[in-house]
């Protein structure tokens, strides 16, 4: 880790956990859209947007990670991320903000975070009085989920 280096991290929340993801993945921050539904879609894959011309997939991100389902409200927003060439839309309950923390606050993850294996997990992030989670969006995929991705992306 870089002495002194900042990570910049858009932060939201999955029910009471807050999570944060580089600034640099994120291209931007939608509210919630109509999604078409894809059959044979993989279960955490709620279907497809076009945005601005582009169709893209989304994942509800409760289901890839394994919280109890919710209905999706006024706060719910897509998060649209780009992955090593692939666009996706990840669902979440909120977007907080966009934190400036020091890299040296954010510890290496325990076995498990709020549930999650830490494979998914980069980090935790120590701010003031809350833990803030550092997902790693690449790893939440196996292989074979994204190339059940980039086969909806082609359609």
């Amino acid at each position: 880790m870089n002495e002194g280096a900042i990570l910049q991290l858009v932060t939201f929340k999955l029910g009471t956990e807050e999570f944060g993801v580089d600034i640099l993945k994120v291209q931007e921050i939608n509210k919630m859209m109509n999604i078409t539904k894809i059959p044979n879609a993989p279960a955490f894959i709620e279907g497809v947007i076009n945005l601005r011309g582009k169709i893209i997939p989304i994942v509800d991100l409760r289901k890839r990670l394994g919280f109890r389902e919710q209905p999706y409200d006024k706060s719910t927003r897509i998060i649209v991320v780009e992955l090593e060439g692939l666009v996706l839309g990840f669902i979440v309950d909120s977007v907080s903000e966009v934190l400036r923390i020091p890299e040296n606050t954010i510890e290496p993850p325990p076995s498990m975070v709020a549930g999650i294996e830490s494979e998914y997990i980069e980090g935790v992030g120590k701010l003031d009085d809350r833990l803030l989670i550092l997902l790693e969006l690449k790893k939440i995929f196996s292989s074979p989920e994204r190339k059940d991705i980039e086969n909806i992306d082609m359609n």
